[in-house]
C-alpha cells in the first residue's frame, strides 16, 4: 500500500492530491525497532541466540531444572523467560529484562546440562553456552535500556484512549532522550553493570586493545574514500561504546526521525486539537499546522475558532452537554456548516484518518476469541458472529445490562415460542 509510484497511496493521490499517505503510528514505532535490527547483523544475532534460549528453558526436560535452580539462587517465585513477539517489538523489553535478571541462573543450567547423560540436552547446553560471552551481555545491556525507554511510547500508542498530542510529545521526548545518551557517562554507567553482571556469570571481560585493520594491498595506489573496515578502536571500552552502543542508537535515532516525520506530527497533533476532551482543544498553533496541509484559509480559521469556543460555551451555559468526542462535535456543528466552513472540514478530515489501526487489531483479536474450534460449525450465520464480536469488544458495557429485563421484554414480543422461560 505505501508505495510511491505503484501503491495504492499513488493511485489515491493521483486522484486525491491531498491525501496524505499515514501509516499506523504503533506499528511506525514497531518498524524502527525491526528495521534497527536488521541493519546490525551482531544484533540481529543476539535476537537469534536470546529465541533459542527461550526455546531450549521452555522444554519439558529443561525446564524443572531450570525451575530448581532459580530457587537455589534467588528468593521469591521463580520468573520465566519471555516469548518473542514477532509483532509487538517493544516487548521484547520483558525478554531482555527477564533474562538480564536471571542470566547467571541461565548459565548455571547450561552448565550443568553440558555434562548431562542425555545427549540432546547435553548437546543443545554445549551449544548455547559459548555464545552467551562478553559481547552478548553488552548487547542485553543496551536493548534492555532502549526498548525499556521505546515501551512506553508503544504503550501510548496501543491505548484504546489514545492521546495524540500526548503521543506526539512523548515521540520528541524519546528522541531528545536517545540524543543525550550519546555522552560518556551514560555509557559508562551502562558498562559498570555490564562487568558486573559478566563477573556474576564469569563470563571474561573483553577490554583487550583491538587490533588495527590494514587496507588490501589490492587497494595500494588507489584513492579509497571510505573506510571499507579499516578503523582503528582504541581499547575495548571504545569499541563497545562506538561500534556497538553508539551503532544501535543512531540508527534507531535515525528511523524515529524518519518514521515519525514533523507532517504525521502536524496531523496527529491537530486531530487532538479538535478532540472536545482533549486539554489542546481549539489549540490555534496545532490547528493552523493541521489546516496547512490541506490547504484551508487560515484568516477564516481564525475567526471560526473563535467563534466556535462562545457557541460551545454559550450551548454548555443552557445545560447542553459538551461533546466528549470529534464525532459529537462534527455532528454539534453541522447546522452551522456554513458558518464554520473550515473548522467543518477539518473536522471530517481528522475522522477520515486512521492515525492508529490499534482499535481494528483489538476487534480481530475479539473475533478469534468468539470463534473457537469448538464454536465453527456451519449453523452460525454472519449476524450472529457480528453481534456476537461486538458484546465481546465492548464486553464491560456488555455486563453492565441487566440480563432479567431482555428476557422480560424476549417474553413479551415472541408469543410463539416454544420453550416457556416464565
Amino acid at each position: 500500500m505505501s508505495g510511491k509510484h505503484s501503491g495504492v497511496q499513488a493511485q489515491i493521490k493521483e486522484v486525491a492530491k491531498l491525501a496524505f499517505y499515514v501509516h499506523c503510528n504503533a506499528h511506525c514505532l514497531n518498524l524502527v525497532l525491526v528495521d534497527t535490527v536488521r541493519g546490525i547483523p551482531e544484533a540481529e544475532c543476539f535476537f537469534s541466540l536470546l529465541k533459542q534460549l527461550y526455546i531450549y528453558m521452555s522444554g519439558s526436560a529443561v525446564h524443572p531444572k531450570w525451575l530448581q535452580v532459580q530457587q537455589e539462587m534467588y528468593t521469591g517465585a521463580p520468573r520465566e523467560l519471555q516469548v518473542l513477539s514477532d509483532t509487538r517489538w517493544a516487548s521484547r523489553y520483558y525478554a531482555c529484562r527477564n533474562l538480564w535478571d536471571r542470566l547467571p541462573a541461565v548459565v548455571k543450567v547450561l552448565e550443568e546440562l553440558c555434562d548431562d547423560h542425555s545427549s540432546e540436552r547435553s548437546v543443545g547446553a554445549r551449544g548455547l553456552l559459548p555464545q552467551i560471552d562478553f559481547q552478548f551481555i553488552v548487547f542485553l545491556a543496551i536493548f534492555k535500556k532502549l526498548l525499556g525507554d521505546a515501551k512506553l511510547l508503544s504503550d501510548m500508542l496501543q491505548s484504546s484512549s489514545l492521546d495524540l498530542a500526548k503521543a506526539v510529545d512523548l515521540v520528541e521526548a524519546l528522541i531528545s532522550t536517545f540524543e543525550s545518551y550519546r555522552s560518556e557517562q551514560v555509557f559508562d554507567d551502562l558498562w559498570d553493570t555490564v562487568l558486573e553482571l559478566a563477573k556474576q556469570c564469569d563470563v571474561s571481560i573483553d577490554t583487550a586493545p583491538k587490533r588495527k585493520r590494514t587496507l588490501s594491498s589490492k587497494l595500494k595506489g588507489y584513492r579509497v574514500p571510505s573506510t571499507v573496515g579499516s578503523q582503528e578502536t582504541g581499547n575495548g571500552k571504545d569499541y563497545y561504546r562506538t561500534g556497538m552502543f553508539n551503532l544501535v542508537l543512531d540508527r534507531m535515532l535515525s528511523e524515529l526521525r524518519n518514521r515519525f516525520s514533523n507532517q504525521n506530527c502536524d496531523i496527529m497533533r491537530g486531530i487532538q486539537a479538535l478532540n472536545p476532551s482533549s486539554k489542546s482543544f481549539c489549540d490555534k498553533d496545532s490547528l493552523f499546522a493541521f489546516a496547512k496541509l490541506y490547504g484551508c484559509d487560515l484568516v477564516d480559521l481564525e475567526h471560526e475558532l473563535y467563534q466556535i469556543k462562545r457557541v460551545s460555551d454559550r450551548k454548555v451555559k443552557q445545560g447542553m452537554q459538551r461533546p466528549p468526542t470529534i464525532v459529537d462535535l462534527a455532528a454539534f456543528i453541522e447546522p452551522y456548516q456554513e458558518v464554520f466552513d473550515v473548522f467543518s472540514r477539518l473536522c471530517k478530515i481528522a475522522l477520515a484518518i486512521p492515525v492508529s489501526t490499534a482499535a481494528c487489531e483489538r476487534s480481530f483479536s475479539c473475533l478469534k476469541l468468539v470463534k473457537t474450534h469448538l464454536r465453527i460449525g456451519t449453523t452460525m450465520g454472519e449476524d450472529r458472529l457480528s453481534d456476537l464480536g461486538v458484546l465481546s469488544i465492548e464486553h464491560r458495557r456488555a455486563a453492565s445490562l441487566n440480563l432479567d429485563e431482555f428476557v422480560d421484554r424476549f417474553a413479551r414480543n415472541h408469543h410463539n415460542r416454544r420453550i416457556q422461560l416464565l
